[in-house]
């Protein structure tokens, strides 16, 4: 598995914040999640950890939010 460059890195960061604050956080479970992604940083396959933390359907938004570079990443790391 390869590291992305920074920019996919940071796409994919800010397209799993983007999903994750469209959740209802009356209990913190989407803070959660975005704490957790705030807290990665760019080493090995961590970018990888905010497409997997979906389930299959929120994967598939995630995919067509994602630049085609994104896209290729996913497609090239899964």
């Amino acid at each position: 598995m390869e590291t992305p460059s920074q920019e996919i890195f940071d796409d994919m960061k800010e397209t799993a914040i983007q999903i994750w604050s469209s959740y209802d956080d009356t209990y913190g479970y989407a803070s959660e999640k975005i704490e957790r992604v705030n807290n990665l940083d760019n080493i090995q396959d961590n970018a990888m950890v905010f497409y997997r933390m979906f389930d299959t359907q929120n994967q598939t938004i995630f995919f067509f939010k994602s630049s085609p570079e994104v896209r290729d990443y996913i497609k090239n790391n899964l």
